[in-house]
């Protein structure tokens, strides 16, 4: 260290894994059980003349889509950090993510104009194949739902996977509901209908999984951090005079990191030495926040101020 500074670190060393690296298995069968309904409702919706089995079936592309580049972003994210790239890949995770959200916009919003288009145009449906091809895909989607369940809670990425099947359920369901009334009424507005409760069920879940997904790019704080409550820990240890530089991230789901620059007085520095601080320092963040990788800079008194003239 240079003369007058007098820096430590504590660290854990970030896990080369993410939160959605456990689910790659169940992810590569929903991916299958997708793609296979696809390709059935796809059918169903040709034969039937089925707007909203079509819809569901477009839903389920991007579903796929969306799959797959979750499964790609955890191949990269695991790759093993290097010199130029010290976290590796793991924010492809969150770039996917980002991805999806995209794909579920653009989706949600054809759907839209396609169910509007058919209040103008009214198109025949039929009532009998499109309940059987509706049920078809809401029993694939509910074993991808249980596939996915558990890892929507860890991962965004996965969370992205699992909000898309979760509305492809919902959708499969509006399918067989608008199927139902147009056998028993005849009612063929119960088709764009049922697009339209399409539509409506992806927008609004993509955006709150936007935010969230733009929060970890934009690099806010995660949310099960309380930023004050963090410093409140800090200055809380003894000796412990100021903490500045505070700064809480997230690299991706799973990898929450924190940083900081703390004052503690010489007499403490002198009497306990620069090891213990920074044992207490992480067995408090380690204690109190679930917070993978922290990194802290001890200081004596008047460092800062030091720090400042330096760089001006």
């Amino acid at each position: 260290m240079g003369a007058g500074h007098d820096h430590g670190h504590a660290h854990h060393a970030p896990t080369t894994g993410t939160a959605a690296a456990a689910y790659r298995g169940r992810l590569r069968i929903a991916l299958s059980i997708t793609l296979t309904v696809m390709v059935v409702e796809i059918v169903g919706g040709v034969l039937a003349d089925s707007l909203a089995l079509i819809a569901d079936a477009a839903h389920m592309a991007t579903d796929a889509v969306g799959l797959g580049m979750a499964l790609l972003a955890i191949h990269f994210a695991n790759r093993p950090p290097s010199g130029n790239r010290t976290f590796g890949y793991a924010r492809a995770e969150i770039l996917a993510a980002l991805a999806n959200c995209l794909l579920l916009l653009g989706v949600g919003g054809y759907v839209l104009y396609e169910a509007i288009q058919r209040f103008i145009t009214p198109v025949g449906t039929q009532g009998g194949l499109t309940v059987v091809f509706g049920a078809v895909g809401l029993v694939a989607n509910m074993i991808s739902l249980s596939l996915l369940m558990r890892g929507q809670k860890e991962s965004l990425n996965v969370r992205g996977a699992f909000l898309e099947v979760a509305a492809d359920a919902l959708g499969s369901l509006a399918v067989i509901i608008s199927a139902t009334v147009i056998l028993l009424t005849g009612w063929q507005a119960a088709d764009p209908i049922a697009s339209l409760a399409i539509g409506v069920m992806i927008i609004p879940r993509t955006v709150k999984l936007l935010r969230e997904t733009l929060d970890v790019l934009l690099e806010a704080a995660p949310k099960n951090v309380d930023m004050a409550e963090v410093r409140a820990h800090i200055l809380a240890l003894p000796g412990v005079e100021d903490v500045h530089d505070l700064h809480a991230w997230t690299i991706t789901s799973g990898m929450p990191v924190l940083s900081a620059h703390v004052v503690v007085s010489s007499g403490t520095l002198d009497s306990i030495g620069h090891e213990k601080v920074l044992h207490d320092l992480q067995g408090c963040i380690g204690d109190h926040f679930d917070v993978e990788h922290c990194t802290f800079q001890l200081e004596p008194g008047g460092h800062a101020e030091h720090e400042a003239k330096l760089c001006h």
